[in-house]
């Protein structure tokens, strides 16, 4: 079976950083795409950025464009959220999602295509 853990959530002040990291874990897990997803109290689930898992490509939320940076470690099979320039925001619990099969190009961002979830970590913005 195939289980993704995060891990990294916490407090953090507004303008300061703080890196997620989504380990899979399974003998034979294989992904075509994994990504971060992040809900607020009372909203739904919204994405938040996407990589190939064979290769670079990545494709990032507007609210999150130019401040986060996704990036995974494929012999690790970890992936990362390193966000910077918090904002208050962006307080919600974050999770990692992987699916095996391909996307069309802009389904990335639709929850409801991912195979696998992680439990999710909260982080939280002070002001």
């Amino acid at each position: 079976q195939v289980q993704l853990v995060e891990s990294g959530g916490g407090l953090v002040q507004a303008g300061d950083s703080a890196r997620l990291s989504c380990a899979a874990n399974g003998l034979t897990f294989s992904a075509y795409v994994m990504g971060w997803f992040r809900q607020a109290p009372g909203k739904e689930r919204d994405f938040v950025a996407v990589i190939k898992w064979s290769g670079n490509t990545t494709y990032y939320a507007d609210s999150v464009k130019g401040r986060f940076t996704i990036s995974k470690d494929n012999a690790k099979n970890t992936l990362y959220l390193q966000m910077d320039s918090l904002k208050p925001e962006d307080p919600a619990v974050y999770y990692c999602a992987a699916r095996v099969s391909p996307l069309v190009t802009g389904a990335e961002a639709y929850s409801s295509w991912y195979d696998y979830w992680g439990e999710g970590t909260q982080v939280t913005v002070s002001s």
